[in-house]
């Protein structure tokens, strides 16, 4: 079944254009000279995209928006101007707008935007609600996650949180180490005394000795006053020293001390202070080959890695995925109730769930809540997803071809990129041939297989689509 596409503009020249332009197109078109009249015809048989010009008589574009946005949020509606000001162009896309194009547009140009807005619309239609059952208290700790790998992270947090063991977590950037930290901290027998986490990559080296230690006043140029350290201000609870592995030598030694003695010795004073502070400590780094390599200490490490616990990337948990997903949406909606995006498209999801995502679960929270704030609907659709995630996945599928005369069964979108990218021939030797047959697929396969309306949206013979769909 083909879309289609409704133009709402009071001249008669543009409708007629259209009609002309797009005639050979697989989609129907249909015309309104209002935004009353289209806005009925939207109520009757509702349009997989609209097409409206800002300046008209009766009700103007940007009016005519915002009335179908009150029944309609899912609709795409691409607006067209002769007169393009950044403030039309504000508007329009704050209430909800597709996009925005200005008179005359480029041919081209045009055919690729609704190109765009008619896969969005189908996006759209196949979505992924929100488990009814999911609920932010689940997750309280803030880490979300139900595959076998999270398991054993919460079985090893219960079994360690009560002692006073000192822990040391591993794992990538973005995994949530401090999340695994909070979590200890909250479920052990000091969680009524201070947590202060410290980043030892964040701070300079010639500062962090003396954030963590405290100093006297004039123990070196600046220090005008005493100051206390991080450990003295957290006796009796705990602290958490993250990316351990960037400390510098002279630091470590003194982290030593505080770990083998149980107290601390200001910059610029002799006398040692008594300190009661567990340690939970954390790195993205192989502290094993800082250690072979006379970067760190050794003697620390054995003092720091009592219990190891080790967080494992995304890409090896990608059944948390759409967990995850789920929680940062769920969690954001609940921030920002402006926001109206309340779910997902299945494309979407899946391909999320195919991305590697190297800055791991910090990089999927920065995807979701950017997709939240540039999606145009209530459903997150591939198109609102950062530049940089890989819309298609097929292309490593096609690198493990053994023969580089076939291709698998792609989309023809798939198949197109495939090809440009890879130069992989079809059984004929002709690139084109490959395409055509993809397409007459696809159309086919909308038509629900049908012949005789893929030959119809075609403008071929259905012998044609028969033979040429194999």
């Amino acid at each position: 079944m083909s879309q289609r596409i409704l133009i709402i503009d009071d001249e008669k020249d543009v409708q007629y254009s259209f009609k002309r332009i797009f005639e050979k197109e697989p989609f129907e078109l249909e015309t309104a000279s209002s935004g009353e009249e289209g806005i009925a015809l939207i109520k009757k048989a509702a349009p997989d995209l609209v097409i409206m010009d800002i300046r008209m008589g009766g009700s103007n574009g940007l009016e005519a928006l915002q009335q179908i946005r009150k029944f309609d949020t899912r609709l795409p509606i691409i607006m067209m101007t002769a007169y393009g000001t950044t403030q039309t162009a504000i508007q329009a896309m704050k209430l909800g707008a597709f996009d925005y194009i200005l008179k005359p547009f480029d041919i081209p140009k045009m055919k690729s935007l609704i190109e765009s807005a008619l896969k969005t619309s189908r996006d759209m239609r196949e979505v992924v609600a929100l488990d009814p059952a999911f609920k932010l208290e689940d997750f309280a700790e803030g880490i979300v996650g139900k595959s076998e790998a999270m398991q054993t992270v919460y079985k090893l947090i219960g079994q360690v949180s009560s002692s006073e063991a000192t822990i040391l977590i591993t794992g990538e950037s973005g995994t949530g180490k401090e999340l695994v930290a909070r979590a200890i901290y909250h479920h052990s027998l000091r969680n009524a005394k201070p947590f202060l986490a410290i980043n030892c990559a964040a701070i300079p080296e010639n500062l962090l000795e003396s954030e963590l230690f405290g100093h006297e006043k004039g123990a070196f140029t600046g220090a005008m006053a005493q100051r206390i350290g991080k450990f003295e201000q957290c006796d009796g609870g705990t602290i958490f020293l993250d990316e351990i592995g960037d400390m510098s030598p002279p630091t470590q030694t003194k982290l030593l001390r505080v770990l083998q003695e149980g107290e601390v010795t200001r910059i610029g004073n002799n006398q040692p202070i008594k300190v009661n502070v567990r340690v939970l400590a954390a790195t993205n780094r192989p502290l094993e080959l800082d250690v072979a390599e006379k970067k760190f200490r050794e003697d620390l490490f054995y003092r720091l890695n009592v219990v190891r616990l080790h967080l494992p990337p995304l890409r090896e948990r990608r059944e948390d995925i759409r967990v995850l997903c789920n929680y940062f949406l769920v969690r954001l909606r609940k921030k920002q109730p402006i926001l109206k995006v309340r779910q997902f498209s299945s494309e979407t999801l899946e391909i999320c769930e195919s991305y590697d995502w190297p800055g791991n679960v910090r990089e999927l929270e920065n995807c979701i809540y950017r997709a939240a704030l540039v999606s145009k609907s209530e459903v997150i659709v591939p198109a609102d997803l950062p530049p940089e995630i890989p819309r298609k996945t097929a292309v490593s599928t096609l690198a493990a071809v053994s023969s580089p005369q076939t291709l698998p069964e792609l989309s023809l979108e798939e198949a197109v990129d495939c090809i440009a990218r890879h130069g992989v021939q079809s059984k004929s030797g002709d690139l084109l041939d490959e395409v055509e047959t993809r397409l007459i697929r696809t159309v086919l396969k909308n038509c629900s297989g049908d012949p005789a309306e893929a030959a119809r949206v075609l403008g071929i013979t259905a012998a044609a689509v028969k033979k040429k769909a194999g």
